[in-house]
């Protein structure tokens, strides 16, 4: 049974032919490619979030296997876990979502701000339950999900803490010490460490912590690019020193994920 919910009224959504429909009327249009818009206000997910280009390029790095180790890392918590439902936050283009799905036997739901990231994930077409919404308001049931996993987005606690059960867990990875430290040497003279930032959060207990560390070689300068454009550092670096970057042929760089696992209260 579906756990979604309608975005304007927050009653309970069904099947109705090609659409999901509320008690109220309101109907939502499920996309070719098996996804649903859920997003409200008015701006569209068209609009916000990750373009076409950008989103096709993350979807083209990750599924050549950069970051397979950390996925599978993530993966084999969920496995002992045994959640009968994930929610994948910020799901972008569904590399992992399709991961945990085939990793596990479960009910997988994904959901992104951006309508280009989600198509992407849907097209995939792993079983796992795509829509477009924010996160500020998941359009889910309360108490609904056993499993949450939160990778390399922001937070908002009363939202995971409102959709996650009782005695749920959060699963939520952020860049380690020593995330992508060889990029950062060829764009800064002076590079630094990262801070390993899974805070505390109200409600939930941390109960296990670790890092997946490994290796990447990039092979191509399109790849290099592509995991630049995937990082802050894109962001805040100037043109002068993006130009170090994207003169290489290749990079091998540590990928460092820094995963803490909560349990609700």
């Amino acid at each position: 049974m579906e756990a979604l919910l309608c975005p304007v009224c927050k009653s309970e959504l069904t099947k109705n032919g090609n659409a999901l429909r509320c008690a109220n009327t309101h109907s939502f249009d499920t996309a070719k490619e098996g996804y649903v818009n859920l997003l409200t206000g008015s701006k569209s997910g068209s609009l916000i979030g990750d373009n076409r280009e950008m989103a096709r390029s993350r979807k083209s790095f990750l599924d050549k296997g950069y970051f397979e180790p950390a996925a599978k890392a993530v993966c084999r918590e969920l496995m002992t876990l045994r959640p009968e439902t994930v929610l994948d936050i910020c799901c972008g283009e569904g590399y992992y979502t399709q991961m945990i799905k085939e990793s596990c036997e479960c009910k997988v739901y994904g959901f992104d701000i951006s309508k280009e990231m989600v198509r992407l994930a849907a097209k995939r077409k792993c079983g796992a339950t795509f829509f477009v919404a924010n996160m500020s308001d998941i359009p889910l049931e309360d108490n609904s999900i056993d499993c949450a996993v939160h990778l390399f987005a922001p937070l908002c606690e009363k939202e995971f803490l409102r959709v996650i059960k009782p005695g749920g867990y959060l699963i939520s990875v952020c860049p380690g010490t020593d995330h992508l430290w060889e990029m950062k040497a060829v764009l800064y003279d002076t590079p630094y460490k990262n801070e390993e930032l899974c805070p505390e959060i109200d409600g939930f207990t941390a109960v296990k912590t670790f890092n997946s560390v490994h290796t990447a070689k990039l092979t191509c300068r399109e790849d290099i690019d592509a995991l630049f454009k995937m990082t802050p550092y894109y962001y805040h670096t100037s043109a002068q020193d993006k130009e170090k970057l994207l003169t290489l042929d290749s990079l091998k760089t540590k990928i460092d994920f820094y995963i803490r696992i909560y349990r609700k209260d």
